[in-house]
């Protein structure tokens, strides 16, 4: 046990990140995106031993999305402010984003993308690279993809692209042998749930 924790000490370190991320997205902290910039340039170094090179992908996705949820948090919605005079636009630029639900007109778009994703990267991890797992790790990305974008957009609906995500990635991770992510997305399936009802409450 003590070999596997020092030879895996990354992993240990990515899953305490990913538990205080966790807290913080359960509260809707800003602070949440600061900790998503440190988790996946840890996570990186973890699914590449693994593997998992569709994972390995995401997190580069993951560090950028960080940045750009940060943002968005910070500075709220734009188009929100277009019919806004100069001085309650500025006023309003100071303010965090709200949480909300995902507008009708995006469902759409945010099912065509994550089609699109799961074939495109299925189809490049199962042609060009070793992985024994090319379709569920496409899954989990694809979707992750999509839940990125909802989360950085603040939407309720988020959390339950997350359920499947954690659930389908606990698994793969058993497999996989990374027993420490694999517990901690098992964690995050259950907390997920939780989640939304939470975010619900602080609409």
């Amino acid at each position: 046990m003590k070999d596997y924790l020092i030879n895996n000490w990354l992993e240990i370190l990515g899953t305490i990140c990913g538990i205080i991320y966790l807290y913080q997205e359960l509260k809707a902290s800003i602070w949440m995106w600061v900790t998503g910039i440190i988790m996946p340039a840890i996570s990186l170094f973890v699914y590449y031993e693994a593997g998992l090179y569709a994972d390995f992908g995401i997190n580069v996705y993951y560090l950028i999305a960080a940045v750009y949820g940060f943002l968005v948090w910070q500075f709220g919605r734009k188009e929100d402010q277009k019919d806004l005079g100069q001085r309650s636009q500025e006023h309003s630029l100071k303010k965090e984003l709200p949480i909300t639900h995902i507008p009708k007109q995006k469902y759409g778009w945010l099912a065509l993308t994550f089609v699109l994703a799961f074939i495109a990267i299925g189809f490049i991890l199962q042609t060009y690279t070793d992985s024994t797992v090319p379709w569920w790790d496409s899954f989990t990305t694809a979707l992750s993809i999509v839940g990125m974008w909802m989360l950085a957009r603040k939407w309720l609906e988020q959390w339950w692209t997350w359920v499947a995500v954690d659930a389908v990635s606990a698994v793969l991770y058993i497999y996989k042998g990374i027993y420490f992510y694999a517990a901690l997305y098992a964690l995050y399936t259950i907390i997920a749930i939780y989640g939304y009802y939470k975010w619900r409450k602080l609409m």
